[in-house]
């Protein structure tokens, strides 16, 4: 499993009239923990398109426990607990400064050949970074 958290000032501009957090940006969230955490291994969503791969978004979900709030810390936390194949299915976990659980949720994206938009493995500069983690 590779895990890595990424912390995230909630700004006016992600809340709404209540001062809570607007739940569509709980994606945005959950991509820069996503960039962040292939950031922490060394790898950029930009070598990987280099590499002739793209990642689309084939499915998302939430789960909202409790409300983050304007200018509240939070952390956001990724998950591969898996190898990816042609896939790669992210777990998210969303805390405040409290420690407390705000939301969870998962994001399954597909590896896509730039050139022929068809699927295709997941490219070997993320699988070389990631083996480490999935040693048994």
């Amino acid at each position: 499993m590779f895990s890595a958290s990424t912390q995230i000032r909630v700004r006016y501009g992600e809340t709404d009239q209540m001062g809570v957090v607007y739940h569509g940006n709980y994606a945005l969230f959950f991509e820069s923990a996503r960039t962040e955490a292939l950031r922490a291994i060394g790898i950029s969503y930009k070598a990987i398109e280099e590499s002739g791969v793209m990642m689309p978004v084939h499915s998302l979900s939430f789960k909202y426990l409790k409300s983050a709030k304007y200018d509240d810390l939070i952390t956001v936390v990724a998950k591969f607990n898996h190898m990816p194949t042609v896939r790669a299915v992210i777990e998210y976990e969303v805390y405040n400064e409290a420690n407390e659980l705000l939301c969870t949720g998962e994001s399954t994206l597909v590896f896509m050949d730039v050139k022929t938009n068809r699927v295709t493995r997941c490219p070997q500069i993320l699988e070389q970074a990631l083996i480490p983690y999935f040693k048994a």
